[in-house]
């Protein structure tokens, strides 16, 4: 095998928490195997994807090593349609879907790089998932305006923390979006300040800041003395001694502090990342917003995605209960 190639595959296996390539990958020649490498390098430019997607296909390809099916060509659907058959009686539908979208994209990959004559997975059809309604968890405005309240802002970690919290809830950005931005990505533009988020895809997004979420991003960012490090991270971890570093918040380090910090607030303890978009989307509609706009906010390709996160209509009032007049 080229030594180059090993190389290029050895770091991309660090980077995907593999610890070696699936034999059936390596048994299928080195052109498979460089497609292989190529599909997660530069075919996939999500990190998080790219990480449950070759959770996937490693998976995939020891369930069939386990059946000694040993050279890509040896796949049929017939052999793809009862793995997920298989995985069905274990997993979650949409976990399933996302196993076999997995499965389809390398092979639809490996097509085009003309490793295999056809897509053994294209005939192959998922479990049927129709989700109406999201199960995220969302606070209400007061149990949002707590949590905000209660964060300690006497100490630089709790500046940073109000400030990365109060950026999630304001601008619905993901948690990703978050730890990709920069000090330069909150700037002056016309009379307000906006934040510049880095979405799905390297997609820039650029969204109005909320006066409340940029007093406190300003705060932060003041207090850190980091106002000229344009191409600095914004927001950054702390060493022993609580004083902010030069390195990037990681998106584990901001979920184990949301956790910590709805426990001390007395927020439920299901509070995620992902509960603060949730929360100011719902919160949002509930002020008389649309949903077309939500969407822009979002940056939804679809508005059936922002209505997933819209709990405005999830209570029943007793009254509409009385109305069963028997």
């Amino acid at each position: 095998m080229n030594q180059q190639l090993t190389a290029l595959g050895n770091r991309q296996l660090r980077r995907l928490g593999l610890r070696h390539f699936p034999t059936l990958i390596l048994d299928s020649g080195e052109n498979a195997l460089s497609r292989f490498i190529e599909f997660f390098t530069a075919h996939i430019r999500n990190r998080n994807t790219r990480e449950v997607y070759a959770r996937a296909v490693t998976q995939f390809c020891r369930w069939c090593e386990v059946r000694r099916v040993t050279h890509l060509n040896e796949i049929t659907p017939f052999i793809v349609a009862t793995y997920i058959e298989q995985l069905g009686a274990r997993l979650a539908r949409p976990t399933v879907k996302q196993h076999l979208a997995a499965i389809r994209m390398l092979f639809d990959f490996l097509v085009v790089g003309q490793v295999l004559p056809m897509n053994p997975a294209s005939a192959v059809k998922g479990p049927k998932h129709v989700v109406k309604k999201g199960k995220t968890p969302v606070l209400t405005a007061e149990e949002a305006r707590t949590l905000l309240d209660s964060v300690d802002t006497t100490t630089i970690a709790g500046l940073r923390d109000r400030a990365l919290i109060g950026v999630m809830v304001y601008s619905f950005a993901r948690v990703s979006a978050v730890v990709a931005m920069n000090v330069e990505d909150f700037f002056p533009q016309g009379k307000s300040f906006w934040f510049r988020l880095h979405e799905k895809g390297g997609k820039r997004h650029d969204v109005p800041a909320h006066h409340k979420a940029a007093e406190y991003v300003d705060s932060y960012v003041a207090a850190a003395g980091i106002v000229f490090e344009k191409k600095a991270p914004l927001f950054r971890s702390l060493d022993r001694k609580r004083q902010l570093t030069e390195r990037r918040l990681t998106r584990r380090e901001i979920l184990a502090m949301v956790k910590r910090r709805a426990r001390q607030a007395g927020i439920p303890a299901n509070t995620c990342c992902h509960t603060f978009r949730a929360t100011g989307i719902t919160a949002y509609l509930d002020s008389g917003g649309t949903l077309e706009l939500a969407q822009r906010i979002a940056g939804h390709e679809s508005p059936r995605t922002t209505k997933l996160y819209d709990r405005t209509g999830d209570e029943i009032d007793v009254v509409e209960i009385e109305r069963i007049g028997i």
